[in-house]
């Protein structure tokens, strides 16, 4: 197969319209324009998070399945997905996974307006890697019984991250100016 067939298979060939391309440049169904955008900043729904007194970018969860089953079924992996995002009340984008061969795994992507949902799975060691990664209002967490029912996990190891707390309160300050209605003149540089 040529270099550039494969790399639309991927939907990463710049030269052939992909669907996940026409998302990214707001050509998908329902895609706003920037007028649209701006005027709707309340709206957002990959905004940052503030806990316990923290505030941070998004909640990223590691999550390790282990003698799990179903893994080459791309079907199921896709609905699992779907299920995933509905659960975390998060919005999705797009969908693209990629089944290969001969082993049967699977590897892709579910894009959310709050992040994203990776997975990457050896059916052969039964064994499947994920991240999950959110912010704003939707809720990670929720993802990991639906994981461990839907591929039958007997062991889960999960491990969290909260993403981007370690910038200071300038940076975030500095951050917030450059978005800020009046065209960001407030901008602040962290030393």
């Amino acid at each position: 197969m040529a270099y550039d067939d494969t790399l639309f298979q991927l939907g990463m060939d710049l030269t052939r319209s992909s669907t996940a391309q026409k998302e990214d440049f707001g050509n998908a169904p329902g895609a706003q324009n920037d007028e649209q955008v701006r005027g709707s900043h309340e709206d957002r729904k990959d905004f940052f998070i503030e806990r316990d007194g923290v505030r941070f970018a998004g909640t990223h969860l590691i999550i390790d399945l282990f003698d799990a089953k179903r893994l080459d079924d791309l079907k199921h992996i896709e609905r699992t997905l779907r299920r995933c995002v509905d659960i975390a009340g998060a919005t999705l984008l797009h969908i693209h996974l990629h089944h290969f061969t001969p082993n049967g795994g699977v590897s892709g992507v579910a894009v959310l307006s709050e992040s994203h949902i990776s997975i990457h799975t050896w059916p052969e060691a039964d064994y499947a890697a994920l991240d999950v990664f959110m912010c704003g209002k939707a809720q990670p967490h929720l993802t990991i019984d639906v994981l461990k029912s839907a591929f039958d996990a007997r062991h889960v190891v999960v491990k969290e991250f909260r993403r981007g707390e370690e910038l200071s309160e300038l940076s975030w300050q500095a951050g917030s100016d450059r978005k800020a209605p009046d065209g960001g003149n407030k901008v602040r540089r962290a030393a």
